[in-house]
């Protein structure tokens, strides 16, 4: 269970991160191609100690790591705007 734990919440902050990129995309062009990204998040104690595992592991085959570290998330809303309920007759 903690696995798809770990995965789920993985998702959710990557999804968050393509969301910042897009925003921001003078921080992607700092992220050298070919290398695995792994993003940190310190408000997450567990996730962040599993991600850097994970990444110690392809650190020790040679490969490029890049880490992310995520101070915290804001709280998630909604971006609609002004929604109206209709019924039908």
């Amino acid at each position: 269970m903690r696995r798809k734990e770990w995965a789920y919440r993985n998702l959710i902050l990557g999804v968050e991160f393509d969301k910042y990129l897009i925003d921001h995309p003078e921080l992607a062009a700092k992220i050298p191609n070919g290398s695995t990204l792994v993003l940190l998040p310190e408000y997450d104690r567990e996730l962040y100690q599993a991600n850097l595992k994970l990444a110690q592991k392809k650190i020790d085959k040679g490969e490029k790591v890049v880490f992310v570290r995520i101070k915290t998330l804001a709280p998630a809303r909604s971006r609609i705007v002004r929604p109206r309920i209709e019924y039908a007759a």
